[in-house]
């Protein structure tokens, strides 16, 4: 009789399972979940989490995500939003590097630690693009330049996020000095860019195919290992004798003390979006590449970037922290 009870409660125990919908094992108190998104729409951040986003939500996702862009202050007045959020899995925030490097810079008093990590998605290289009006045509003939004109090269960033730290990046590797412009994010920066209000910028490789191609822009260099099959003629910062390898790591966070159930709870549907193919062949057509980390790896990987980032910083002198 106990074994009939038995085998009994784990039939209607596996058919509750298969008949579960996905993701629904975590306790959610919200129908839709935000997920906050702290650059505008259109942007490169932005196009990717949408990506992802409609994956989860198209796997039956319970709750369903929701993009909200809070853009403004270089990806900071999203972050001020979600820090502060309710963690009950109702808040989700979007997240790279922009969290350590604002912290170096003093722009806010948080890092990525005060929140949870649930999962590294992306790497998206970064292509040094310029004017067509520059006189250089790759990375070795920018140096060159910038060495002759210290200081006088426009570079656009935004101001404490990782398109101003790339190029921190490239004058520690180098020994330049550039004239580093603030805009608050990937639009402004492209279409400072693209009206020649500035030499050189950080863009994306899906941005790069397109206006290289139309003679728009120029590719100077990219901060892969080896060069990238999308953008062939682009040589890689290394062939170029310059050592920087680098790339954007997007992932997933939520707010501090969210519950483990509820990490595994997104975590799941994560992994499950990020090995789709159709999300891998968009995220490729995007210029990026999908890179799923979970929760415990993702921690370790955000502590090893910040020991090494926090060098750099000071190395180069933004780090304003008082500790």
């Amino acid at each position: 009789m106990q074994n009939k009870v038995l085998h009994t409660l784990i039939a209607t125990a596996a058919a509750a399972f298969l008949l579960a919908p996905v993701g629904a094992a975590a306790a959610i108190p919200c129908g839709t979940a935000k997920l906050i998104v702290p650059w505008g729409p259109g942007g490169g951040t932005d196009v990717i989490f949408r990506i992802v986003a409609d994956a989860v939500n198209k796997a039956g996702a319970k709750p369903q995500i929701q993009v909200v862009n809070i853009s403004g202050q270089g990806g900071n007045k999203g972050a001020k939003e979600a820090v502060k959020a309710k963690p009950d899995g109702c808040t989700l925030f979007a997240i790279h590097q922009s969290a350590i490097t604002s912290y170096f810079t003093g722009r806010v008093d948080f890092t990525w630690d005060a929140f949870e990590p649930v999962a590294l998605l992306t790497r998206t290289p970064t292509i040094f693009g310029a004017s067509p009006a520059t006189p250089y045509n790759n990375l070795t003939e920018l140096v060159a330049h910038a060495k002759k004109n210290p200081g006088k090269v426009l570079a656009g960033g935004t101001l404490g996020s990782t398109s101003h730290f790339i190029m921190l990046l490239l004058e520690d590797a180098t020994g330049i000095k550039l004239k580093h412009i603030s805009y608050d994010g990937t639009a402004q920066r492209m279409t400072a860019l693209l009206a020649k209000n500035i030499e050189i910028g950080e863009i994306n490789l899906a941005a790069a195919k397109k206006y290289i191609q139309t003679n728009e822009l120029k590719g100077l260099g990219i901060t892969t290992e080896v060069r990238n099959p999308e953008a062939p003629k682009v040589m890689t910062a290394k062939e170029q004798g310059i050592d920087l390898v680098y790339g954007t790591d997007r992932g997933i966070v939520l707010p501090k003390g969210a519950s483990a159930d509820v990490v595994n709870h997104y975590a799941k549907l994560l992994e499950g979006a990020m090995n789709n193919p159709a999300v891998k062949d968009s995220l490729t057509k995007k210029g990026t590449s999908s890179f799923f980390v979970p929760a415990g790896k993702y921690r370790a990987h955000f502590e090893k970037t910040y020991a090494h980032w926090e060098k750099i910083a000071k190395m180069v002198g933004v780090y304003k922290r008082k500790d």
